[in-house]
């Protein structure tokens, strides 16, 4: 077997990884609040990247520093804002909406960049756009939309915003003290806002450690994030950006297919159109438009998954 179809099949199973996380994050709700959970999955993440990454680590200088804090805030804001749309929406219509968070880049990074987006960029963002619609808005109208969605939404602009700055970032510092970064500052920002969110009514932090709840935290910690994300550095070495997009692009479609398994959730004709219309709006993004969203060897969305 070719190093390339090595790398294209562990790409693979790593958006299986990610897309079903959104499954395992619902089902952890129910035993620990959304900051509790996060707390623990990104304390035992940053361990364990510290001691993958421990030479990387021990060479981080100033700069680096400060571009893993930066990446880790958005890091910590999409986690937070998706767990807690996880609470009120599905796992599917979840990943389907953090998906468009691929399709925001090329449009943002050329609004920052005063730089023409291309027609196809366009025509992916309008049909991302047109499918989030049918996928998010029920035939009631808007009036009738569900807040987690909203929430989702919004992790998934903050998304874009964090693989933009990683494309930034990344060629300048090294990959794996990067990746150990932004999960241990998502860590300290999740311990700091775990106490303001409790005083401020907004949460009540419980935890009951039932074996789902260990179990959640343990396929986050280690196979979603620090598992997935060295998997990742090391596959698109030998792989194509355009295969990368295509394998990632299958992240939402694995959410559906074990949110099926797991809750038996059918989505229904009206979101399948718009499913189907957010992944045609990636594919065309990411496949038709001038360069991929993220460079070689940078940690994206999804990794945004769950």
């Amino acid at each position: 077997m070719s190093r390339r179809l090595q790398a294209d099949l562990w790409l693979a199973f790593c958006s299986l990884i990610w897309g079903a996380t959104f499954v395992v994050v619902k089902s952890a709700l129910s035993d620990a609040s959304v900051f509790v959970f996060l707390l623990l999955r990104f304390a035992l993440a940053a361990v364990t990247l510290a001691l993958i990454y421990r030479a990387a680590v021990r060479r981080m200088d100033r700069s680096t520093l400060w571009a893993g804090a930066a990446i880790g805030w958005f890091m910590f804001s999409g986690y937070a804002l998706q767990t807690i749309g996880l609470e009120y929406t599905t796992p599917s219509k979840a990943a389907f909406i953090t998906g468009t968070s691929v399709v925001m880049v090329p449009v943002l990074h050329a609004l920052i960049s005063r730089r023409r987006a291309g027609a196809w960029v366009w025509a992916g963002a309008i049909a991302a756009l047109v499918g989030l619609y049918f996928l998010t808005v029920p035939k009631a109208g808007l009036g009738n939309l569900n807040k987690g969605d909203l929430w989702v939404f919004g992790a998934a602009v903050l998304w874009a915003f964090h693989i933009l700055l990683v494309g930034h970032f990344s060629p300048r510092h090294s990959v794996g003290a990067l990746t150990f970064m932004q999960v241990a500052v998502s860590a300290g920002l999740t311990a700091l806002f775990l106490p303001v969110v409790w005083k401020t009514g907004l949460e009540t932090p419980r935890v009951a450690w039932t074996p789902n709840l260990i179990s959640a935290v343990l396929i986050t910690a280690f196979g979603a994030t620090a598992i997935a994300f060295s998997i990742q550095v090391w596959a698109q070495r030998f792989t194509t950006p355009a295969h990368v997009a295509i394998l990632f692009s299958l992240e939402p479609v694995f959410a559906a297919l074990t949110s099926f398994v797991v809750y038996g959730e059918w989505l229904s004709g009206r979101a399948i159109l718009g499913a189907a219309l957010v992944l045609a709006g990636i594919l065309a993004a990411e496949l038709k438009g001038p360069a991929p969203a993220a460079p070689e060897g940078a940690t994206t969305g999804p990794g945004t998954g769950g």
